[in-house]
């Protein structure tokens, strides 16, 4: 998958999950913050602005204004000065401990005229201690695992009718999707792959329309020798056959 392929998928999964869970449903908020977290071991574009309205709403994304900082009064001129998207980690690529880009959003971001920071966050843990999050807003996301969202998502699409997402999400692979120590045994035991199959198969995602490239064919599966890829991708190749 190319990255802007990426950036679709995280941002129509939001779309979906919002559109078929209630109002608060705080699974949302977990599965939001572990599908941005996916989408940030690619090259990818900051896309939250996409779906901004959903992420505020479901309290993924905080908005607050820039003088709520916790820097703002040492830094004022800094906050002031900004007239452009501005994300506010300082990264040094040179440092021994450089590590990418993953965590570029930790210490939040301004979008003139507004301040942003993401729950779970360096920035939202200091939003917390400084008593401007409470309750509800000042529990920290739970950790999920990237296929359970998957499996989230193909459910809120199979009820959505979008077959489509379903299959992109399926198309990943389990070198993404799941533990990649698993043998093509474990896979067809594990709970959670059945459950993702049933969908695949139940809503007719197998025979989705996809991009080039994203469903592999039966040769290149004998090419590649992979006994769990070709199980995983079987379900794909036999139904667009």
């Amino acid at each position: 998958m190319s990255m802007h392929d990426i950036e679709d998928l995280v941002a129509e999964s939001v779309v979906v999950l919002d559109a078929r869970h209630a109002a608060d449903d705080d699974r949302l908020r977990d599965w939001f913050t572990a599908l941005y977290a996916f989408q940030a071991g690619f090259d990818c574009s900051h896309t939250q602005g996409r779906v901004l309205d959903i992420l505020l709403r479901r309290r993924h994304t905080y908005r607050l204004a820039p003088h709520e900082h916790p820097d703002y009064a040492q830094r004022r001129g800094f906050f002031d000065g900004l007239t452009g998207f501005q994300a506010l980690r300082e990264i040094d690529e040179d440092a021994d401990d450089f590590a990418g880009y993953d965590d570029w959003l930790e210490d939040g971001y301004v979008d003139p005229p507004w301040l942003y920071c993401e729950a779970g966050t360096a920035l939202w843990r200091r939003e917390v201690d400084a008593g401007r999050l409470t309750g509800r807003d000042a529990v920290a996301p739970a950790r999920v695992a990237l296929l359970d969202v998957a499996t989230a998502v193909a459910e809120a699409a199979e009820r959505h009718g979008d077959p489509g997402l379903v299959a992109a999400w399926y198309a990943l692979g389990p070198a993404l999707l799941v533990d990649d120590l698993m043998d093509v045994e474990e896979l067809r035991d594990d709970p959670a792959v059945t459950r993702l199959r049933e969908i695949v198969e139940r809503c007719g995602a197998a025979s989705a329309e996809l991009p080039d490239d994203y469903r592999p064919t039966d040769e290149q599966l004998d090419m590649l020798g992979d006994e769990r890829a070709t199980w995983w991708y079987g379900i794909l190749t036999s139904a667009s056959a």
